[in-house]
């Protein structure tokens, strides 16, 4: 019998759509893949760094409220609920927070580690936050903090070993410092890659919650470096089968209640760059399907009732949950049956989804497809 799954439609509470002629097609494939909501990453050029554009103090910021109306006009108008965090930097102040939250506009904040991955050349240090009256601010207003959870300014044999890492530093150092001042302040610790993560939501209270992208629930570091598959480069890095194993645990624990669905798709039309490589996956238009694949990878039968509501909570509920958002009752259908990938055409050209990028071939087929 062929495994078919009808869902919820789900929101994507984690993912980057970029700006300008890449934009609407991103969009596109995102309301394709049955999402009914999403939270749009503030890291565009120039960042999203203040809410309101009659902020004029900031000049060389976007606002939310400038990229949600970029967002609506490029086809977002779609979508149910359209989160844009603000992208903070060293010039967030405790009042852009109170003055952000009673405008309706502010829902959540994104933290990045200075230069700590695409986008991220506005990041401030984490320390500056815990003492600076931003995260007080947050606390009280309801504020949720999205936090890219990686030490910066590493040297590299402290960056990445097999025994300690830049994930693995902030999630025994720095968040636990967090969990402490901050008791109540609503937390995601984003795009999970190692048990130590892991280990640090789980034993938070429930305002403490994390996504889990594709990628690092199907792909160990090794599956990066065999044959320099720079598709499968992003930030924080793939690590280790023991981690992807605790994040394979977490997600298909029937008693989750903290690990969610944020794809962190981001696309990239020119991956290898004259100083490097571009760090993200683009999975828009099938992270149903890959998260089906990874689920099932963990040893998951999806053809069981039991399993197909662990993933239903996983992909459609548990994120809604954690962010007041409500489940929608319209539906999308997931079916293990092959599909087809393609590039997808932008105006600013093309940008290979994930499995595509890993094949020397200009289709490849996957196992589930949406109908």
């Amino acid at each position: 019998m062929t495994t078919e799954l009808t869902l919820p439609k789900w929101y994507d509470l984690h993912a980057h759509f970029r700006q300008d002629g890449v934009l609407k097609a991103t969009l596109a494939d995102h309301a394709r893949m049955g999402c009914a909501g999403i939270l749009a990453m503030p890291n565009t050029r120039p960042p999203v760094g203040k809410v309101l554009e009659s902020d004029t103090s900031l000049p060389d910021f976007w606002s939310i409220e400038k990229y949600l109306s970029a967002i609506r006009e490029a086809g977002g108008a779609v979508f149910d609920q359209i989160i844009v965090p603000l992208y903070i930097t060293k010039h967030t102040t405790p009042k852009m927070i109170e003055e952000g939250a009673k405008s309706g506009l502010l829902k959540a904040v994104k933290y990045y580690p200075p230069h700590g991955t695409t986008g991220a050349d506005s990041g401030y240090p984490f320390a500056e936050f815990l003492k600076n009256g931003v995260f007080d601010a947050m606390q009280d207003c309801g504020i949720v903090l999205c936090m890219h959870g990686e030490e910066h300014g590493l040297k590299g044999a402290h960056y990445f070993d097999a025994h300690q890492n830049a994930e693995k530093t902030f999630y025994t150092e720095q968040a636990p410092k967090l969990r402490d001042l901050f008791p109540t302040l609503k937390c995601v610790a984003e795009h999970l890659t190692t048990k130590e993560a892991v280990h640090f939501v789980q034993e938070s209270d429930k305002n403490i919650a994390a996504t889990v992208t594709p990628q690092h629930l199907i792909y160990t570091v090794g599956d990066l470096l065999q044959g320099l598959k720079y598709h499968l480069y992003c930030l924080p890095l793939l690590k280790f089968d023991e981690d992807r194993e605790a994040l394979q645990r977490a997600v298909t624990n029937p008693n989750n209640t903290k690990f969610f669905a944020g794809t962190d798709s981001a696309p990239h039309s020119k991956k290898v760059t004259e100083c490097g490589c571009a760090a993200g996956c683009y999975t828009g238009g099938i992270a149903p399907q890959i998260y089906a694949t990874a689920f099932e990878q963990a040893g998951c039968d999806l053809n069981k009732p039991e399993n197909k509501t662990i993933f239903e909570n996983f992909l459609c509920r548990l994120g809604a949950e954690f962010y007041g958002l409500p489940i929608p009752t319209e539906t999308f259908t997931l079916k293990k049956t092959p599909s087809i990938i393609h590039a997808l055409q932008t105006e600013q050209g093309i940008i290979k989804p994930l499995p595509l990028g890993l094949v020397d071939s200009e289709t490849t087929t996957m196992e589930w497809s949406i109908l």
